[in-house]
């Protein structure tokens, strides 16, 4: 998993596909809302847009609120205030479907994802980095769908569950996160659920999500924030074309303590990875 932003609700960011191994990016899932992603609710991920509740890939989206008032076309307030002049907020994103290889695609959440935050629920790690519930019921699910759809409507992010293409059965999450674009730069976050595991999901969705970001997106810097013990999910990382920047000490609370967290990057000006241009001809 990759772990989401510090600042933000947690959303586990990877869980890499090694099925002894889970991997998480702290970045996937950032932004959240009161509950944040400390708590047992938080997505812990290393992903600075993290929700309450960490999910071991976690990107947090609660610093995506947009101010309604600032972007008016009138001038200054008669009483001096600049409001007027303030930035606009950030524009609401649609959460786009597409194919992650032969086998799995990603697409907005759905209420119909319900069995899969149980599942994750039930993860001894996930729920640490990530706003997924520590304690199931179905209204804290229905809670933290109805946060990833904030996330999308606030601009914070576009969260994506995971979806086996076979059965449909939906086996994680992967996010890309907002919070930093004005300074060129978003973050990712993910994580996996058991069920999941060892089918090279994990790969393909950070694949995806990297290129459409680079390519699609043109956003100039990505990077994944990983637990230096995950080494599932920095390989993965590595096999995708992030390179290891450094180590960033006591970056993210994850339950109880602040842990460590490696920084991975990637610039769309980067050379090729896995045999293709990073950046469109």
């Amino acid at each position: 998993m990759a772990a989401p932003e510090p600042d933000a609700p947690r959303e586990p960011e990877a869980l890499a596909d090694a099925e002894t191994d889970p991997g998480v990016a702290t970045e996937a899932d950032p932004g959240a809302g009161a509950d944040a992603d400390t708590g047992r609710e938080a997505d812990t991920g290393t992903d600075p847009n993290q929700d309450p509740n960490p999910d071991t890939d976690a990107d947090l989206d609660t610093d995506a609120d947009p101010n309604q008032d600032a972007n008016t076309d009138a001038g200054p307030n008669q009483d001096g205030d600049a409001e007027a002049d303030a930035p606009p907020g950030p524009e609401p994103v649609t959460v786009p479907s597409m194919s992650a290889g032969p086998d799995f695609v990603l697409r907005p959440w759905e209420m119909s994802d319900l069995p899969l935050v149980r599942e994750a629920s039930q993860d001894p790690y996930i729920p640490l980095i990530t706003t997924i519930p520590a304690r199931y019921s179905d209204a804290a699910a229905e809670a933290f769908v109805r946060r990833q759809w904030e996330r999308a409507a606030t601009g914070a992010g576009y969260p994506f569950a995971i979806v086996r293409s076979r059965d449909r059965r939906p086996v994680g999450s992967i996010g890309l996160w907002l919070r930093e674009l004005p300074e060129g730069r978003a973050s990712i976050g993910y994580w996996m659920v058991a069920s999941g595991r060892g089918q090279g999901v994990t790969r393909a969705a950070l694949r995806t999500v990297t290129s459409w970001a680079l390519r699609d997106l043109g956003i100039p810097r990505l990077q994944l924030f990983i637990e230096p013990w995950n080494t599932a999910s920095a390989r993965i990382a590595v096999d995708v074309g992030y390179r290891r920047e450094g180590l960033l000490r006591g970056w993210q609370r994850v339950g109880d303590e602040r842990r460590d967290m490696a920084v991975y990057g990637l610039l769309n000006t980067d050379g090729p990875a896995d045999g293709r241009a990073v950046t469109a001809d």
